[in-house]
């Protein structure tokens, strides 16, 4: 059961990683978008955090939920259209690549 619930983490991540490329690789998402994902890159790979990453568990935390929330963030300044397109190109990518 565990891995399982790994397994689902693991593939909603990678959609969220693959979404996130799409935005900035995407000429019509605006530059506010694309920034805010940027920030959340970079605050991941920044050795200046919130929390240290010393601390075990809670730093790893703090990453993950201050670049979920950059990218929640950049989603919300996509046009609704735009959002929904990027999103059925990857659907559509994945579909075909598990086909495979």
């Amino acid at each position: 059961m565990a891995i399982l619930k790994w397994g689902l983490l693991w593939t909603k991540f990678r959609k969220e990683l693959m979404l996130a490329w799409a935005i900035l690789r995407d000429a019509r998402t605006p530059a506010s978008a694309k920034l805010a994902t940027i920030a959340a890159v970079l605050y991941v790979i920044s050795p200046i955090d919130l929390v240290p990453d010393l601390i075990p568990l809670l730093g790893w935390l703090d990453d993950g939920l201050v670049a979920m929330l950059l990218l929640k963030w950049a989603q919300r300044m996509l046009p609704t259209e735009l959002l929904a397109t990027l999103k059925a190109t990857l659907d559509k990518r994945s579909t075909n690549a598990s086909a495979k």
